[in-house]
């Protein structure tokens, strides 16, 4: 066969537009196939497929509906926990204020017992100093006055043997003594006396 045979159309073979067009036969059969199928698919397959969109449709609905009721719940839990903060907070603004008065109460407390103990301390302070005065006074006066009794004797040459003489010429002197005032050298050296 040659190039040119196989390029001719044979007599049987359509040509054109009718190449694309079926035969009768075919086209019945084809039609009469798609019948079938097509009534099988919309007796038996489209219910089946309808129930699987139905209750898939349900179960995506349902999820939605719980997700909102989810959602619903964790902004009331948001505004619960809000609240309990917001409790929380002013519990602890009232504990430290409640804290802050018992420590200022123990504070003042704390220094008016100080305060009275130092009075006290003063005050027992005060009474030793008035009492070692008192003592150091009677010791001087009596030092003093013995030093005078034996000045006076020495001087006079004889013994003192009258005690209310001796007891008054002691207060006299150590009255004049007393009255007596201190230049700047002797109490820089020896301090004051009274």
């Amino acid at each position: 066969m040659s190039v040119g045979a196989a390029v001719l159309p044979t007599a049987g073979t359509p040509e054109g537009i009718f190449l694309f067009v079926p035969h009768l036969a075919d086209l019945v059969w084809g039609t009469i196939c798609f019948l079938v199928i097509a009534v099988v698919l919309v007796k038996y397959a489209l219910p089946r497929f309808n129930q699987v969109l139905d209750e898939r449709t349900a179960k995506i609905e349902e999820g939605l509906a719980l997700t909102e009721k989810v959602k619903e719940e964790q902004t009331g839990a948001e505004a619960r926990a809000a609240q309990l903060v917001e409790d929380a907070r002013l519990e602890a603004a009232k504990i430290r204020e409640r804290a802050q008065t018992e420590a200022e109460k123990i504070l003042a407390d704390a220094r008016a017992e100080a305060a009275g103990e130092a009075n006290r301390a003063m005050e027992a302070a005060e009474r030793q100093i008035q009492a070692d005065k008192q003592a150091a006074q009677i010791s001087l006066r009596s030092d003093v006055g013995l030093l005078a009794t034996d000045l006076a004797e020495k001087l006079v040459g004889e013994h003192l043997t009258d005690t209310e003489l001796s007891g008054r010429v002691i207060d006299r002197f150590l009255d004049e003594l007393e009255n007596t005032p201190v230049s700047p050298a002797w109490s820089s050296r020896a301090g004051t006396v009274r």
